[in-house]
């Protein structure tokens, strides 16, 4: 079974489409593809990003889609208003200009400026963003934007896999608590974990390919696969392409073989 992988997106619809390119030139039209999460945030095209991969589902592409931590972050604050995550241990809110919410708002039409935050208990919420003329508060943003975000939207991110298997595969945003079954793996860990899952050698039973942990390009642990190779901080989006345990990266020179790093 032969099967892609696109790690993190974060709202960089030209890097999107030439992953798409470089997976049609390997595989077809209808090559099967992962996507590990993380569409939305830091990038311009966040409306553009979901507009493309809900528009290759719905054209009946074989897609599979992981729900990540920021895409997680962008759906409560639009069900909810709610701008923190109790994983983020500095408190920062989703305005944050690390964490990008303003820039993914600003491409369904919202584009303005956090102005200043409130800290509480080291929690930071926004006090006022600017919207053109208008100074809004945070309840008052979490409304517009619900009128802004189209329903498929909404519901693409509520409809998101937290993994997705496929053989000796599992994919998955951020990784696996080590040690615990997979059907008691916590969402909060299946979309933040770093720590621990990052120092483990184990063996987790599949090969787990994964993104989160931005890096510099892929990197293969021989028990794991880290496709996060930091696109949300300007680097190029980087395809891979699995045939069993076996991964090759995709360029525009074909398929480059990613061996297990030397311990």
């Amino acid at each position: 079974m032969i099967v892609y992988a696109i790690g993190d997106i974060h709202g960089h619809l030209e890097q999107l489409d030439r992953a798409l390119r470089l997976v049609e030139a390997d595989g077809g039209p209808d090559a099967p593809i992962v996507f590990l999460g993380d569409y939305t945030d830091r990038g311009p095209d966040s409306a553009a990003v979901l507009d493309r991969l809900i528009a290759g589902r719905d054209a009946g592409r074989p897609w599979r889609f992981c729900k990540g931590n920021h895409d997680r972050m962008f759906q409560r604050f639009l069900a909810f208003g709610r701008e923190n995550d109790a994983r983020i241990s500095s408190g920062k809110s989703w305005f944050n200009r690390a964490l990008g919410g303003a820039r993914t708002l600003g491409s369904y039409g919202l584009a303005g400026e956090a102005l200043a935050f409130l800290h509480n208990g080291g929690i930071e919420t926004l006090a006022s963003y600017e919207l053109g003329d208008e100074r809004l508060s945070g309840p008052e943003l979490a409304c517009a934007a619900r009128r802004a975000v189209p329903v498929a939207h909404r519901d693409f991110l509520d409809e998101l896999a937290l993994y997705h298997r496929e053989g000796d595969l599992l994919f998955v945003h951020a990784g696996l608590r080590p040690g615990v079954p997979l059907d008691r793996q916590s969402e909060d860990d299946l979309l933040w974990i770093r720590g621990e899952w990052l120092d483990s050698t184990a063996d987790h039973g599949w090969l787990v390919v994964h993104g989160h942990t931005a890096l510099d390009g892929p990197v293969h642990y021989g028990n794991r696969v880290n496709l996060d190779g930091g696109a949300g901080y300007g680097n190029p989006l980087v395809p891979a392409v699995f045939e069993g345990r076996r991964a090759w990266t995709l360029d525009e020179g074909g398929r480059t073989p990613l061996e297990p790093a030397p311990a």
